[in-house]
């Protein structure tokens, strides 16, 4: 995945309380409740209080995530008495803030994955770290946070690991290489954390991987998908399939559903996500018959959209990719604007994302996206049903598949509680456990073995922007 992953500026609580549009789109994909009061803090109420700043460890002793997209009042309130409690080792009265904060807001990921720690306090526990750029992509790392919180409950509510419970920290990477491997440095010092899940995006993964590589620490990855991670250590795993596997099926799309031979490719060439998966379209496209005629970086200083579609035109260009990450989205969206429908759109997991229905309204009806996971791609599955009782809202797939990395490392822990042991067992060609749809088995390169779902955006209200994201009919 790119480099600064989903990102949103605006928190949700203040758009719900606007009431504009853009307030459902919003919640729909990060899925943030409202506030039960829909107050605002008052100045003597601080996210700030006993903050980690990016690079902290924390177990509930700081507060890495702040107001969690919240601004109740009394939700803050409860939250920092909680982490003060926590922190003076009173763990009955840290339970209860922490239980006082969720009743307040149920759908805050952190403040949950805090309660359940202070319920075991200073007893035995199994400990897995969660790596979450908390602070510069505040959606993205709730939604991976909400997968770890509800895999850590389901985990201890029905016994914990072989009779003991599941404890997470967590770490604000910032989404930054050089934060990532002091994070994965951190991590693998403390001789208590047994795996990781993380990181988010492909460049602040493969600076870590380095890092547990040297500390033996297996990492699990719920978001990066570059095919530069495939095979890179014996410790890196990903629940994500690669780049590759997104862009074989962009490509069989272009190729034998729509039959369009001929692409252009804007991408991000600061971006490790954007240059692999757009590398790897191209191959595919060339495999199957068709070319990329053109490929064009979003983020060079001269680029221009409407010069990229008019020299696409002339060299007989019949479908755009969209390679964008979260930082060339606004871009793209331009791309979108200047088609004007004339050509089909396709475009990476990034792609997915309310700025694309809200940015690009009409101009994107039609746009085929490569997702890992829709919660509508299998109805009746578990997961399904069970995030939705959890959340009181759907989740999507980067919550499904940080629950997935958190269910992995707890099979692994159940065969051998040790570092040495989760990495044996989940190299194990015969390892399999439950995920959020269907097994969650590894490739001998660390990889997922797993399909890709599409998903087309279509006119519907389900995000209230107008268009919404649903399954692909195969």
């Amino acid at each position: 995945m790119n480099s600064s992953k989903n990102e949103i500026p605006i928190l949700l609580g203040s758009l719900l309380i606007t009431g504009g549009v853009l307030a459902g789109g919003y919640w729909w994909f990060s899925n943030q409740n409202k506030p039960s009061n829909g107050s605002s803090p008052s100045p003597s109420v601080s996210s700030t209080d006993n903050q980690g700043s990016p690079g902290t460890l924390s177990a509930g002793d700081k507060n890495i995530g702040g107001a969690e997209g919240q601004s109740s009042n009394e939700f803050l309130q409860a939250k920092n008495a909680g982490i003060a409690a926590l922190g003076n080792k009173n763990y009955a009265q840290a339970t209860a803030e922490f239980e006082k904060a969720l009743k307040v807001t149920p759908n805050a990921p952190e403040t949950h994955i805090y309660a359940n720690n202070a319920k075991i306090g200073d007893g035995k526990a199994l400990t897995i770290g969660v790596a979450v750029p908390m602070k510069s992509d505040t959606p993205g790392a709730l939604e991976m946070l909400r997968g770890v919180a509800q895999a850590q409950t389901e985990i201890n509510k029905t016994g914990g690991i072989n009779g003991t419970p599941l404890k997470v920290m967590i770490a604000d990477d910032a989404d930054e290489a050089k934060t990532a491997g002091n994070v994965a440095e951190s991590f693998g010092k403390d001789d208590k954390i047994l795996g990781v899940v993380g990181h988010f995006s492909s460049d602040s993964s493969i600076s870590a991987a380095e890092v547990y590589k040297k500390s033996q620490l297996v990492n699990i990855s719920p978001i990066s998908s570059s095919v530069k991670l495939s095979g890179f250590s014996k410790y890196a795993f990903r629940t994500i399939p690669s780049d590759a596997v997104a862009a074989k099926a962009l490509s069989d799309y272009a190729l034998n559903v729509i039959k369009r031979k001929k692409a252009i490719v804007f991408f991000n060439g600061d971006s490790g996500y954007s240059k692999s998966l757009k590398s790897e379209f191209v191959t595919d496209m060339g495999l199957g018959g068709g070319t990329v005629v053109q490929e064009v970086d979003m983020n060079a200083a001269d680029f221009n959209a409407s010069t990229a579609l008019t020299q696409a035109n002339t060299l007989g260009a019949d479908v755009i990719m969209l390679a964008a990450n979260t930082g060339t989205l606004p871009k793209a969206m331009q791309v979108a604007d200047i088609n004007n429908k004339k050509l089909p759109l396709l475009g990476g997991d990034d792609v997915y994302s309310p700025k694309t229905l809200e940015l690009g309204k009409a101009k994107v009806e039609g746009l085929v996206v490569a997702v890992p996971w829709h919660i509508d791609g299998d109805p009746k599955a578990v997961f399904a049903t069970s995030s939705r009782q959890f959340w009181k809202a759907e989740v999507n797939w980067r919550t499904a598949l940080s629950y997935d990395a958190v269910q992995a490392l707890a099979a692994a822990l159940k065969t051998n509680p040790t570092r040495a042991g989760v990495q044996i067992a989940l190299s194990n060609p015969t390892f399999q456990t439950t995920g959020s749809s269907g097994n969650v088995k590894f490739q001998p390169s660390g990889d997922r073995n797993a399909n890709i779902q599409l998903v087309k955006v279509v006119p519907g209200n389900k995000s209230k922007l107008g268009f919404d994201f649903v399954p692909v009919k195969k």
